[in-house]
């Protein structure tokens, strides 16, 4: 069973509806010793990265995350979650993530390095560019996803990035480090790529189960 964390800030209905389409088992729940006992976690979010954190620490939902990785059961951040998981943003002031992965999450400078302006938010398809294999990409070729953010993470590890895409500079797409995952874009909105990378998060999910 999937739990989707739910604290006020995430994008639970397409989520969920992504999960119901691949007939995969998910409740949502702001309940920590509910959500403790799920096969895996997602953590969605859409909003301000402060706003997320301050109401994920007054629900001491941080501390059940950082109990439930321990775990070493599978947790999904998606969009905002992915940055969640990273130490610190820029974002509305600098604020503390997670600090599950290293690196931080910073603004679109809005301006390349010739001087020419580009829009932000990063709004649309973007292709994906695999940098290493990983369990939530298998057997998936590169192709387009949808992006919709204003910041995105920096981080000097290689090892945590499994896929990126070019928006001026280099956006890490998908991240991950041993139980842990994240997707900057949205991959319920990302067509049958997006719902296969949901699958395979699903999969994981099914085969940690069967082998505990």
């Amino acid at each position: 069973m999937i739990g989707i964390i739910d604290y006020g800030m995430g994008n639970l209905f397409s989520v969920s509806k992504a999960l119901e389409r691949l007939h995969a088992d998910y409740f949502i729940s702001d309940v920590k010793e509910e959500l403790l006992k799920a096969d895996s976690l997602i953590l969605p979010g859409v909003g301000s990265f402060k706003d997320a954190m301050d109401r994920l620490n007054e629900a001491g939902l941080t501390d059940m995350i950082k109990d439930y990785v321990a775990t070493g059961k599978p947790l999904l951040g998606i969009c905002l979650g992915m940055q969640l998981l990273f130490e610190q943003s820029e974002e509305n002031g600098l604020t503390k993530g997670l600090c599950l992965l290293p690196g931080e999450v910073v603004r679109f400078p809005g301006v390349t390095k010739d001087g020419e302006a580009y829009k932000v938010p990063h709004m649309g398809w973007n292709k994906l560019k695999f940098s290493r294999p990983s369990l939530v990409t298998e057997n998936i070729d590169a192709e387009f996803v949808y992006f919709v953010h204003s910041y995105y993470v920096k981080t000097n590890d290689p090892e945590v990035l499994i896929a990126s895409t070019d928006y001026d500079v280099n956006v890490p797409a998908v991240v991950g480090r041993n139980n842990i995952f994240g997707m900057q874009f949205h991959p319920e909105k990302s067509g049958k790529l997006g719902m296969e990378l949901l699958r395979n998060f699903t999969q994981l999910t099914k085969e940690r189960v069967e082998s505990a």
